[in-house]
């Protein structure tokens, strides 16, 4: 027998300790990367089992509830606040921009039609010319109020905020030349009026365009469906109908409680969000076409109008030289109403209505809106004939009846009355979609919350059965 002797070591050698064998895994950087690779294959190597496979079907069926949820009800409250904001923010601040350039297309036109009035300026003129004029003011302040994020709305802003005062300043200092006799007045009228349409009302126009689309925009997006809500709905009530299948060819039984009342959940859900956010929608829809869009119609007749009866003072007080007046008054009549009263934005609008809402007012103003372009004519056959006072008396007198200050009048207060039933119909249709979506919110997240309650307890009830 052979035997091995080990070699004692001599004194004062130092001993080397032997490392430990390194460790399989790795640590730092690497390690976290490796985190995802051994998560995916701790959940292959469970979903081997059968209660792996539960346990693994349960964490997706919660997940996708939660997320079906929160998308639902976040898009459904976000939809809510869009048409709280239509009705409460974005529509009165489009009213505010038309209101500047309606009031102070008003203004222009008051302050020629008095300065034709012989001897002392017309009260009820000049109350209406400083009214027109505040309210102008009024309704800038307004929609400034809400410009600050939008260059172009600004830029107009600005522009209405520095000439505005300028215009007025004109129109005073006609007014005193007017009243010593000066003839210097008509200059300051006519370069007033000249102010206005050339920097003002193209600026206030702007203003009421920019508003006006961005109240379109947020109409179209609260008509919206929401649909990646309604496929993550789907794909959970989905992916609980396939669980159940599952669950019955493993388990003999027909039917899983938790998950029937999770589907009945989330049936309900989509049932109940279907039904009230296409209702929601037609009345949005039926607020733009029959509210909004007609609204704007009017608003831009009721602008040509007031801008053609400018047109129509003003070739008075030019004395000869308003051939550019009633050109410019020929080419808003035709936009307003077309050669007979008949056709233009009146007749647009008159299609829109389709024999609703404001209708009646409508075919009034198409009345008044004829009448007085057979008004104007006998005014300029008076004007280019001589007879320069007729002319006068014929465009500015509006008590008597037939004259082109009383028709003018006659249908700018039909178009108004037809604006006011344009809005408040935008107004009653928002409002009630506003209401179809009552309590749907919080409805979609309590069922949601059911939905992943049930699905956790069907799971759970037959992961029991394996211990």
């Amino acid at each position: 027998m052979t035997s091995t002797a080990t070699r004692p070591e001599a004194p004062g050698t130092p001993v080397v300790p032997v490392p430990p064998p390194a460790p399989d895994g790795r640590s730092g950087i690497a390690g976290l990367l490796e985190l995802p690779g051994n998560a995916v294959r701790v959940v292959v190597r469970s979903a081997a089992t059968t209660p792996g496979r539960l346990s693994v079907i349960a964490v997706g069926l919660v997940l996708l509830a939660l997320i079906a949820g929160l998308v639902a009800t976040v898009s459904v409250q976000n939809k809510k606040d869009t048409i709280n904001g239509l009705i409460d923010h974005r529509e009165p601040l489009a009213a505010a921009a038309q209101e500047v350039y309606r009031s102070l297309s008003d203004a222009d036109a008051t302050a020629a039609s008095a300065f034709l009035s012989t001897g002392t300026e017309p009260r009820e003129l000049r109350q209406r010319y400083e009214q027109a004029i505040a309210q102008a003011g009024a309704a800038l302040a307004k929609a400034a109020s809400d410009s600050a994020g939008v260059a172009n709305a600004a830029e107009k802003v600005d522009i209405l905020s520095q000439q505005l005062p300028v215009y007025t300043g004109l129109i005073e200092t006609a007014r005193a030349n007017n009243r010593l006799g000066y003839p210097a007045g008509a200059s300051y009228l006519r370069e007033g009026s000249e102010l206005l349409r050339a920097k003002v009302l193209p600026a206030a126009q702007d203003l009421y365009r920019i508003d006006t689309d961005r109240l379109a925009q947020e109409q179209d997006d609260a008509t919206g469906f929401p649909w990646l809500a309604t496929l993550l709905m789907l794909a959970l009530l989905a992916a609980l109908i396939v669980t159940q299948v599952y669950l019955t060819r493993r388990t003999n039984r027909l039917l899983n409680v938790g998950l029937v009342v999770a589907s009945v959940s989330v049936v309900v859900a989509l049932l109940w969000g279907t039904v009230a956010l296409v209702v929601q929608g037609s009345l949005v829809a039926s607020g733009q076409d029959n509210g909004t869009h007609q609204v704007d119609v009017l608003v831009r007749a009721r602008i040509a109008a007031l801008q053609a009866r400018a047109d129509e003072t003003l070739t008075l007080v030019a004395r000869g030289d308003g051939a550019p007046y009633e050109a410019d008054f020929k080419q808003l009549a035709g936009q307003l109403g077309g050669p007979d009263g008949k056709g233009g934005l009146l007749s647009e609008a008159q299609g829109l209505a389709d024999g609703q809402g404001p209708a009646g007012q409508i075919d009034a103003a198409i009345q008044d809106a004829s009448a007085w372009f057979k008004a104007h004519t006998l005014v300029r056959v008076n004007d280019d004939r001589g007879d320069y006072q007729d002319a006068v008396d014929l465009a500015i007198k509006e008590n008597d009846k037939g004259t082109a200050a009383a028709t003018f009048l006659s249908l700018d207060r039909n178009l108004l009355a037809a604006i006011n039933i344009g809005r408040q119909q935008f107004l009653d249709d928002t409002h009630d979609a506003n209401g179809a979506l009552t309590l749907l919110a919080p409805g979609l997240a309590v069922l949601s919350v059911i939905a992943l309650a049930g699905a956790t307890m069907g799971i759970r009830e037959r992961l029991r059965e394996y211990r």
